[in-house]
């Protein structure tokens, strides 16, 4: 098994590609091993010194460490948790997916459909090259409320993407779009 490994906009997140389907069409995001106990993968590399974030994207894994490791001694770790994962043909996820609420005025479904549409089309494949998701939450009153996720939940970047990027592109597309707000949960 031979899995790639790439940077990411956060200095303190990999990204790696195992060569195959991770998680599909979904994603899971875990801040701590405590949130993790669904995924056996994300336990083991909670399970590493100094992991502090574990993000299942569609294929591929971010993981995020503190500052009191380098990545020079914990990569190597990391890559051999995930390939004993996929090798020993342990699940990703135990049980079914939590669904997420949103926030939405029945009324507003039409502006809804266009954002989520707009995110999927062209935010979130940039977003996962860069080792992470976003997560619509909401829209109320011309604001949209939006979740990153996996490396973009900690990047520096993030908040100037959020606000320059995702909102420009939105409000010119979707008149009725005041403001994005990230939420955190």
């Amino acid at each position: 098994m031979f899995i790639e490994t790439e940077g990411t906009p956060n200095p303190a997140t990999l990204k790696f590609l195992p060569g195959r389907d991770v998680m599909g069409e979904r994603t899971a995001d875990f801040a701590s091993a405590d949130a993790a106990e669904r995924s056996p993968l994300a336990i083991a590399l909670f399970g590493l010194p100094g992991i502090t974030r574990v993000f299942l994207g569609g294929d591929f894994i971010t993981v995020t460490k503190n500052d009191s490791q380098a990545w020079q001694s914990l990569k190597p770790q990391v890559l051999g948790a995930i390939m004993e994962h996929f090798v020993a043909g342990r699940p990703v996820i135990e049980g079914d997916a939590d669904e997420l609420d949103e926030d939405v005025e029945p009324a507003d479904a039409e502006i809804v459909a266009q954002i989520k549409e707009l995110l999927d089309t062209r935010v979130r494949p940039a977003v996962a090259s860069d080792g992470g998701d976003i997560v619509f939450r909401g829209y109320r009153d011309g604001i949209v409320k939006l979740h990153m996720q996996g490396a973009c939940s900690g990047c520096p970047s993030s908040s100037a993407t959020l606000k320059h990027g995702i909102e420009n592109m939105l409000r010119h597309y979707v008149p009725e779009v005041v403001r994005v707000e990230q939420v955190m949960f």
